[in-house]
């Protein structure tokens, strides 16, 4: 059913591919209103100038075409926050997809605000987490802003029905969508995930093509590979001595963690929206990173504050994976977060072995470890007749307790 004159101007998330060109039309057709197509670059690997010669085959005005390279500021305002924290979902997934919807939602607006566009539009399913991520995103950034959800909104229920639809608009369809794909795929800098198809019985090992960042980790070289990370303030700044920008070194650390088979993850995880779904994802360098960060606070963060980080971490990273990056709550851990590491500084040496990274040393200048305390020498500074009367008061209320159920 046409919507004419409900919308002036949308802005679409657009990626160039089969989904968000028929999404690109139907809007044109369905609400026969102007199209602004935004693509970003956030490091997928893939050229991103196709995108805007369909675009422009499909009518869109040259003004009206942003492709945009985003990879620093991925990293550098997004991926970098997220990994000072630690965060990982369900204790094992390092959030490579959730920590992207909210920059590209930010985006959308900022464009959306630049052209006078009343209305942004996804290319996100009725079931997944993204169409959450990015309309919570899109709702915290402009409140009254319009949102075309296609897929909630469109009888296109089939790949069928969508390559019919392509075809009928002369579409141009790859010869690889002309038929079932074999599972569904996202990518960027941090990570490269696949979900569907031949991946949707979780009993099924996923089958080796499935796998594209990183080798086999069997099939890793035999010889290990042994980097050192530099770190400042929370965040790494170089590889082997050499100073990176934040984009530069995820792609370093990418090509190392991918040739030793490192980050490779099988998950079966609890979606927002209340479903279950299998997921394989490849987070090379962004494993390695995790596995240095956490050396590197061992050595610098106080006791007291690495536990509370590590007790506020699953909260913050239920926040982000379910799509509250812009809600207060999680500027206010981040705020506590960025706080714990004014002294996360020093080096960490890695030993990179088919698909382990294993930590082989530490050092900061602002290390709280000290020798003089825990050696097992004779030494100047700790009187060990003090621990005695530190258990016994540490043992007090368990004796109270005890002498009272005795009474019993």
């Amino acid at each position: 059913m046409a919507k004419s004159g409900a919308v002036k101007k949308v802005v679409l998330a657009y990626s160039g591919g089969l989904d968000t060109s028929v999404i690109l039309k139907w809007l044109q057709t369905t609400y026969d209103c102007e199209v602004v197509t935004f693509t970003a670059d956030l490091g997928q690997g893939e050229e991103l100038e196709p995108a805007r010669n369909k675009a422009l085959l499909l009518g869109i005005k040259p003004e009206n075409i942003f492709i945009e390279d985003l990879r620093e500021t991925f990293v550098r305002d997004f991926v970098m926050p997220m990994f000072r924290a630690n965060a990982v979902y369900e204790g094992v997934y390092l959030l490579g997809t959730s920590i992207a919807r909210p920059l590209i939602a930010q985006r959308q607006i900022e464009i959306a605000r630049k052209v006078g566009a009343d209305a942004v539009a996804h290319g996100a399913t009725g079931k997944g987490n993204d169409q959450v991520r990015f309309e919570l995103s899109y709702y915290a950034l402009k409140p009254d802003i319009k949102i075309i959800a296609p897929w909630r909104e469109w009888d296109l229920t089939s790949r069928t029905r969508l390559i019919a639809f392509a075809e009928e608009h002369q579409i141009p369809i790859a010869k690889d969508k002309r038929g079932e794909a074999p599972f569904s795929v996202d990518a960027n800098l941090l990570h490269i995930s696949a979900e569907g198809k031949v991946l949707e019985d979780p009993w099924e090992t996923p089958p080796d093509y499935v796998y594209s960042r990183t080798v086999d980790p069997e099939k890793a070289p035999d010889t290990p590979t042994v980097i050192e990370i530099d770190f400042e303030k929370g965040d790494p700044v170089a590889v082997n001595g050499e100073r990176l920008s934040p984009a530069a070194l995820l792609t370093r650390l990418n090509k190392l963690g991918g040739d030793n088979g490192i980050g490779r993850l099988d998950l079966l995880e609890n979606r927002f929206i209340g479903m279950k779904s299998r997921g394989v994802y490849e987070t090379p360098g962004g494993t390695i990173w995790s596995v240095a960060h956490r050396a590197m606070e061992q050595i610098t963060l106080e006791r007291g504050a690495m536990h509370q980080k590590d007790e506020l971490m699953p909260r913050y990273a239920e926040l982000i994976y379910n799509g509250f990056w812009f809600s207060p709550e999680r500027e206010m851990l981040q705020a506590l977060i960025d706080k714990s590491q004014e002294y996360v500084t020093g080096t960490v040496r890695l030993k990179l072995y088919k698909g382990n990274v294993v930590v082989q040393g530490r050092k900061s200048p602002y290390s709280l470890y000290s020798l003089a305390h825990v050696t097992f020498e004779e030494d100047a500074v700790y009187d060990q007749h003090d621990a005695q009367g530190f258990i016994k008061l540490n043992a007090l209320r368990l004796r109270l307790l005890n002498k009272q159920r005795e009474v019993k």
